[in-house]
């Protein structure tokens, strides 16, 4: 039984609560977007600049590496 102690660390370790705070406006949400190299940004101000992020609603660029992130929608 020594097995199922190791199991439930490991199962805390993998569903621990991440540090989602927004680069742009410092809130702690649920859920943010988030880039390869780190950089978060929470719905609200997705929404707020979205307008030069993107430019075709499927794809948005990362403002600190440039590298371009999928929304999900496709």
């Amino acid at each position: 039984m020594t097995g199922c102690a190791n199991n439930m660390a490991y199962k805390d370790r993998r569903y621990r609560t991440r540090d989602k705070d927004c680069h742009c406006c410092g809130n702690n949400v649920p859920f943010c977007w988030t880039c390869r190299c780190g950089f978060k940004m929470c719905q609200v101000c997705m929404e707020e600049n979205q307008w030069g992020m993107t430019c075709n609603g499927i794809t948005w660029q990362c403002p600190d590496c440039g590298k371009q992130n999928g929304f999900g929608n496709q």
